[in-house]
C-alpha cells in the first residue's frame, strides 16, 4: 500500500512540474454552489493529486481499522501454534529422554494448544507407555483406532503392547487386522510371518509369503529364499510319512536355492531312496557350486558305495572342480588325496590347505585333516603339532550342522524356524547345534598321543616309584619302543620271585 502511495504522489509531482515547464499552460475554473474558483492549471494539477492521495490514504485507513479484529485473531491463532508446536517439540524430547512424567504434562498441555490431532494423540501415547502407565498406554492407542491415517499406528502400539505382556494370541490377532488393511505395514507381515514360523505353521507362512509378494511387500530375493527354506522344511517334517510330497518340495526347494543345503542334503536323501542317483548327484554338485558345506561332499560321497577308492577320488574330483577356489575344496582335496595313496598327491593338498588357513580361519576340522595328511606322510611329528593346535583351535561351526550319527540338519521346529528367519533375511545358514554345544562327529583325528621314546620317563616320574630311568638304561626304553605297555613290564619287574626249591638230598 504504502508503495502505491508513493508511485500515485510521484506521477502527481511528475505531471506538475511538467506543466509548469510549459510556461502559461491555461488557466482551471470550478464552479460549485455559487462558487466560482479560478487558478492556474498547474495548481489545479497539483491540488488534485493532492486530493486523490489523502482519498486513499483515508481508504485504506478505513480498510486497516476494518480488518483489525481479523488481525488480532490470527496474532492469537500463531501465538497459540506456536506454543503448540513447543509444547510438542518438548513433549517428544522428554518421550526421547526417557521423562515420561514431564512428556506427559507436555501431552496435556497440548491438547489445549496443539490443532494437530494426530501428533497430540501419538505424544500421548508415547509418553504414556515412557511413563509405563500400561492402562493410559492402552487407552491412547485404542483412541487412535477412530482416527483413519492413526489406526496402523495405533494397532501396532496395541500389537506391541499385548506382546510385552506375553499375549500371543492378541498379538497376531492385531496384527492380522493391520495386515488386512487396504495399505499393511512391513510390521504386521513380520509379526505373522514370525508366528507362522513358531507354530510350525509352514503351508501358511508359504501362503503367507506368496500374499506378501503380490503386495509388494517383500522382494523376489527374500520370497525365493523364503519359500525355499519353507519347502525344506515341509520335506522334513513330512518325511517319513508322505516321501512323494516331500521329495517334490525338496527338489524344488533346492533347485529355487541351490545355496540353502539343507535343501539339497533333503533331496539327495529322498532321491537316493526313489533311485535317483544321477539326479542326486546333481543336485549336490549345484549345491556345491553355489555354497560349499562338509554335509554336501559326505552325501556325495555316500551316494556310491561299491567302488574303490581310487574310484571314489575321481568321483570326488569332480565336485571339487565345481568350486575350487573355496576352502573346503582344499579341505575335500586332502580327503581325496588320502584316498589315492598318492604321497605327491597328498603333499600338494596338504600344501595347499596350509597357506589358506590364516590363524582367523583355522578350526579344529581344518587342523585335524592337516594332521591326518602328514600321518599319511609319516611326519609323525608334524602331525602331533596339529593335533595339538586343534585342541587349542576353534570349532567348526558348519561340521556342527551333522549329528553323531552322521544325520546332517536333523533339527526340530524350533531351529528349522531360526534357519528359515536368517536364511530368508541375510542368506546365511545358522548352526542350533554349534549354538548349543552339543556334541556331533569328532573333530579330531585318532592319532599315537605319545611320543614312545619319552614315556619311561613319564611314566617314571607320575609313579615316583623308583629312580628316573637314563638312556643308558636299556629296561624300559626298550619296552616302550617294543610297544609293550610300561605298566606290565614294571609290574613283572616288581612281582616278588619265588625262590627255587633246593633238591633234596639222596639218601
Amino acid at each position: 500500500m504504502i508503495r502505491t502511495l508513493l508511485i500515485l504522489l510521484g506521477i502527481t509531482v511528475l505531471v506538475t512540474t511538467g506543466i509548469g515547464l510549459l510556461g502559461d499552460a491555461g488557466v482551471a475554473s470550478l464552479t460549485w454552489l455559487n462558487y466560482r474558483i479560478d487558478t492556474s492549471a498547474a495548481a489545479a494539477v497539483s491540488i488534485i493529486g493532492v486530493l486523490a492521495f489523502c482519498a486513499v490514504c483515508f481508504w485504506n485507513l478505513a480498510l486497516w481499522l476494518s480488518r483489525s479484529p481479523q488481525r488480532a485473531e490470527r496474532a492469537r491463532a500463531e501465538t497459540r501454534r506456536r506454543q503448540g508446536d513447543e509444547v510438542l517439540t518438548r513433549g517428544f524430547l522428554s518421550v526421547a529422554a526417557g521423562d515420561g512424567n514431564e512428556a506427559r504434562r507436555n501431552a496435556v498441555k497440548a491438547l489445549d494448544l496443539c490443532d494437530n490431532v494426530a501428533l497430540v494423540r501419538i505424544l500421548t501415547a508415547m509418553a504414556a507407555e515412557a511413563s509405563g502407565d500400561v492402562t493410559a498406554t492402552r487407552a491412547a492407542y485404542t483412541a487412535m483406532l477412530s482416527v483413519p491415517e492413526l489406526k496402523l499406528a495405533g494397532l501396532k502400539g496395541l500389537m506391541q503392547l499385548a506382546h510385552s505382556q506375553g499375549d500371543k494370541v492378541e498379538a497376531v490377532k492385531l496384527a492380522t487386522e493391520a495386515y488386512s488393511q487396504s495399505k499393511p505395514a512391513m510390521w504386521a507381515f513380520e509379526t505373522l510371518f514370525e508366528a507362522r514360523l513358531e507354530a510350525g505353521e509352514w503351508s501358511e507362512a508359504l501362503a503367507l509369503i506368496e500374499g506378501a509378494l503380490t503386495r509388494k511387500l517383500i522382494s523376489p530375493i527374500f520370497s525365493e529364499r523364503a519359500k525355499a527354506s519353507l519347502m525344506a522344511a515341509s520335506a522334513a517334517g513330512i518325511e517319513a510319512s508322505d516321501e512323494t510330497q516331500a521329495l517334490d518340495y525338496a527338489v524344488r526347494a533346492a533347485k529355487l536355492q541351490p545355496q540353502f543345503t539343507p535343501a539339497a542334503i533333503i533331496a539327495s536323501r529322498l532321491l537316493c531312496k526313489a533311485n535317483k542317483l544321477g539326479r542326486a548327484e546333481d543336485v549336490l554338485e549345484a549345491a556345491w557350486a553355489a555354497s560349499p558345506h562338509p554335509a554336501l561332499w559326505l552325501s556325495y560321497r555316500d551316494l556310491v558305495s561299491d567302488e574303490t577308492p581310487r574310484e571314489r577320488a575321481r568321483r570326488l574330483q569332480g565336485l571339487i572342480d565345481r568350486n575350487p577356489k573355496h576352502r573346503e575344496s582344499r579341505i575335500l582335496q586332502v580327503e581325496r588325496a588320502l584316498l589315492t595313496g598318492i604321497r605327491q598327491d597328498i603333499v600338494d593338498a596338504v600344501k595347499a590347505l596350509e597357506n589358506d588357513s590364516t590363524p582367523d580361519s583355522l578350526t579344529k576340522r581344518g587342523c585335524a585333516v592337516l594332521a591326518r595328511g602328514a600321518s599319511a606322510l609319516q611326519d609323525m611329528d608334524t602331525a602331533r603339532a596339529w593335533a595339538a593346535r586343534a585342541t587349542m583351535a576353534k570349532s567348526d561351526p558348519e561340521w556342527s550342522d551333522i549329528d553323531a550319527e552322521g544325520r546332517a540338519f536333523e533339527y526340530g521346529a524350533a531351529d528349522w524356524s531360526n534357519l528359515i528367519l536368517t536364511f530368508a533375511g541375510k542368506a546365511t545358514l545358522v548352526h542350533p547345534r554349534f549354538e548349543r554345544g552339543e556334541k556331533g562327529l569328532p573333530e579330531l583325528p585318532d592319532l599315537p598321543s605319545r611320543y614312545v621314546p619319552s614315556m619311561p620317563f613319564i611314566k617314571a616320574a607320575q609313579k615316583r616309584s623308583g629312580p628316573v630311568p637314563v638312556p643308558d638304561d636299556p629296561g624300559g626304553f626298550d619296552a616302550a619302543i617294543t610297544g609293550q605297555d610300561l605298566d606290565e613290564t614294571e609290574a613283572v619287574k616288581t612281582k616278588p620271585v619265588r625262590k627255587a626249591r633246593a633238591p633234596k638230598a639222596v639218601k
